[in-house]
């Protein structure tokens, strides 16, 4: 809800990223506190809205959720053309998503808006390595097993290359500047403080000018949309 004579930006919000690095349950999680572990994949495109009210600002995001298949990436554009915020994300235990989110990140910075605020985030940090794993384990970023001669051994890789997404993951955010955030949908970690994040940095890239102001392309209504085509 907007606080009383707060001046107001608003924004209109890209999400990025891999099919199932959870871009939508972020969404969710932020508009409407919600979780669903089956979440379908976004056909197209989705649209939210949601208010923040900060001490000196009000802001209310204008949020596309994009379609992380492959199929879809040439309707991308659409979306993310006008943005004043991008948030691209990956999923912390796959390096295949982060991979793709490098490029993604790379395509915004030659097409899209120079002053968007733009965030890193590493989603589903709620996974960790098990603590009990297979002799053999496929990494999602090899079509070839890799062997462990013990237990020990392969938790210990296993979170190696954990820790190594996530170091690799901060040094490109901060090489291109973006900010970086750990989150996990599941769990709420770092949800809202991801989009207050923006918020603050709209702020100050963005100061609102009595009336308001307005940074999206377009204004949409309310609610949530969905933005079909055919495959």
């Amino acid at each position: 809800m907007a606080r009383p004579g707060n001046k107001i930006i608003q924004a209109k919000l890209v999400l990025l990223g891999d099919m199932g690095t959870g871009k939508t349950s972020l969404a969710l999680r932020f508009v409407k506190g919600q979780f669903f572990p089956n979440q379908e994949p976004t056909i197209g495109a989705a649209f939210f809205t949601q208010i923040l009210s900060l001490p000196e600002v009000t802001v209310k995001f204008d949020i596309w959720d994009t379609a992380g298949q492959e199929r879809y990436h040439s309707l991308a554009p659409m979306y993310y053309r006008g943005a004043a915020a991008a948030i691209v994300v990956y999923d912390i235990s796959s390096i295949d998503t982060f991979v793709r989110a490098k490029k993604w990140v790379q395509e915004l910075q030659r097409h899209g808006n120079q002053k968007a605020v733009m965030a890193l985030v590493a989603n589903k940090s709620d996974l960790e390595p098990k603590r009990e794993v297979e002799a053999e384990v496929v990494l999602k970023s090899s079509s070839h097993p890799v062997p462990f001669s013990s237990p020990f051994e392969s938790t210990t890789k296993l979170y190696s290359l954990f820790l190594g997404i996530i170091f690799e993951g901060e040094r490109f955010a901060q090489e291109n500047g973006m900010f970086y955030m750990e989150a996990s949908a599941k769990t709420a970690e770092n949800v809202n403080e991801l989009f207050y994040e923006i918020a603050k940095r709209l702020s100050r890239a963005f100061p609102p000018k009595p009336t308001g102001m307005n940074l999206n392309s377009e204004i949409q209504d309310g609610g949530r949309k969905f933005f079909c085509c055919s495959t």
